[in-house]
């Protein structure tokens, strides 16, 4: 039985993290303008002005849903957790039968009028919400301790097998280290940690022997050996580091990119947008946002450091696993630190489902918050 909730607005304008969704508005606001810029010229068909469409409409959507959530007091996703999880497994197994292919992955849907879906974006959140449940009981229980970590292994593990069937090893990556986080912070047994390690091991020797295209393998040989597939897999990578590194202090100028408005840049849109950053902003835009992604993450981690519970704090240390992890993943590739992936960069990339699915993450953390020191909410059984 779900909990009714009233409030008042004074109560809701002193609890409302506003640091914290000012922060999100002012990096998507960015994000938008960096796209517009990154969508002035596309190639063949590609409409970016249809692109832009899409993205503010889930800006707009996903403001809406994260305040909706704020209200949704948190607790209840335990009662909705496992109806959410086998949501999103239905779809992650629909994708790999239903689902369009690009670049290898058969990791989409196409939605009329909205472009396509990735069913692993809400798949991470839907993980999140069900499987902490498994680390609080792990963590406050100690009778059926064993019982739990098993379910939890084994709850987590589904969606990465069937991300990687698709075959999406980025995407799997994500799922690994959201979960490497949550086990960190809820403090399981060392010998456990060390076990899912070990386990990962072969499971990956056998993604890549056996399940990764040719094109797929590349890209981690490509991080490995740049020189050699210069012309190849890594020219996407030293395309883009050309581009950032010729903003030098203030950048070009929105708009007046040598490299990213005369397809210098492939995929500048979305894989590649921080590279539009580096070299139309400069090295001044590329500071002012990886500080605002700093400050999101600090204040997230602030949080879940202050929740009301232990489950509140496994939701926003895993939802801040999962922006960390895309934050760094694309940041590194387009800078030549990290293999290319295709992780997109958290409200900039272009993506409207994706801009949704950020939100709703912002919104189940918000409601976190709003509860983390006093209820501003009258429960009524």
């Amino acid at each position: 039985m779900y909990s009714v909730e009233k409030t008042k607005g004074l109560n809701f304008s002193r609890q409302f993290d506003y640091p914290l969704f000012i922060g999100v508005l002012l990096l998507s606001v960015i994000g938008l303008f960096v796209l517009s810029s990154a969508t002035k010229v596309m190639p063949g068909n590609v409409s970016g002005h249809h692109i832009m469409l899409v993205q503010g409409a889930g800006f707009l959507i996903g403001i809406v849903a994260a305040l909706v959530l704020c209200f949704f007091d948190y607790k209840n996703f335990k009662s909705l957790g496992l109806i959410l999880y086998i949501f999103s497994i239905i779809l992650l197994v629909a994708v790999l039968f239903f689902g369009v292919k690009k670049q290898d992955s058969r990791s989409w849907f196409n939605l009329p009028g909205m472009g396509s879906f990735q069913p692993a974006e809400i798949g991470k959140i839907t993980m999140i919400l069900f499987v902490c449940i498994f680390v609080e009981r792990i963590k406050e229980e100690t009778k059926n301790k064993k019982a739990n970590i098993i379910k939890f292994v084994i709850y987590s593990m589904i969606p990465i097998v069937l991300v990687l069937k698709q075959p999406d090893m980025g995407t799997a990556m994500v799922f690994m280290f959201i979960l490497f986080v949550i086990v960190f912070v809820g403090g399981l047994p060392y010998k456990y940690i060390g076990g899912m390690i070990l386990a990962a091991i072969p499971v990956f020797l056998g993604v890549w022997f056996f399940v990764l295209d040719k094109y797929q393998k590349l890209r981690f040989l490509a991080f490995l050996y740049p020189d050699k597939y210069q012309q190849d897999a890594a020219f996407n990578v030293q395309r883009a580091m050309i581009a950032i590194g010729s903003g030098q202090l203030d950048g070009k100028g929105l708009y007046r990119g040598i490299q990213t408005q005369n397809m210098g840049v492939p995929v500048k849109e979305s894989d590649f947008i921080f590279s539009v950053i580096g070299e139309e902003l400069g090295f001044i835009g590329c500071v002012v946002v990886i500080a605002l992604i700093v400050f999101i993450l600090l204040r997230c981690i602030y949080i879940a450091k202050n929740s009301r519970d232990l489950y509140g704090s496994y939701l926003v240390i895993g939802i801040t696993g999962m922006m960390a992890f895309h934050f760094i993943e694309n940041i590194g590739m387009n800078i030549g630190v990290l293999p290319v992936t295709g992780i997109p960069l958290p409200f900039v990339s272009q993506g409207g489902s994706s801009m949704v699915t950020n939100y709703i993450a912002i919104g189940i953390v918000l409601s976190v918050s709003m509860r983390r020191k006093r209820a501003i909410f009258n429960a009524m059984e």
